[in-house]
């Protein structure tokens, strides 16, 4: 990446990516800030050591990890389900909110499916 500057995604927009999304919330779990569809998380966020956790397909987590191992790991204790961890400083920003926008659909029910606006689902992961 000779002459190209890496943006570092914050946590701030991690957190905003997460809250724009319906019904959406932050709770304070383990220490960490989690995201929620209702009951049900769908981001770790832990501010303290700058990685992101979500949830994800076991297939998604394989890509994401062959494409960027330095930036993509299997989450701790819920890596066996698919989820992912990003390293906040060398994740691309548009990977992190599409994988973070698929975290939520994987979690959502059907209606808030249904209901998210036009141009956050033309950045959902074609399928």
């Amino acid at each position: 990446m000779c002459g190209l500057l890496q943006v570092m995604v914050t946590p701030d927009q991690v957190r905003g990516w997460a809250l724009e999304l319906p019904e959406a919330h932050e709770e304070e779990t383990w220490g960490a800030a989690t995201f929620r569809v209702r009951t049900k998380i769908f981001v770790i966020l832990r501010e303290d050591v700058g990685v992101a956790s979500v949830k994800a397909s076991l297939a998604d987590q394989a890509e994401l990890i062959a494409g960027d191992g330095r930036t993509w790991a299997v989450a701790p204790h819920t890596g066996r389900f698919g989820w992912v961890q990003a390293t906040l400083a060398g994740a691309d920003p548009t990977e992190l909110r599409s994988v973070v926008l698929e975290g939520w659909r994987r979690t959502a029910p059907r209606r808030l499916q249904l209901a998210l606006p036009d141009d956050l689902r033309a950045l959902l992961p074609r399928r």
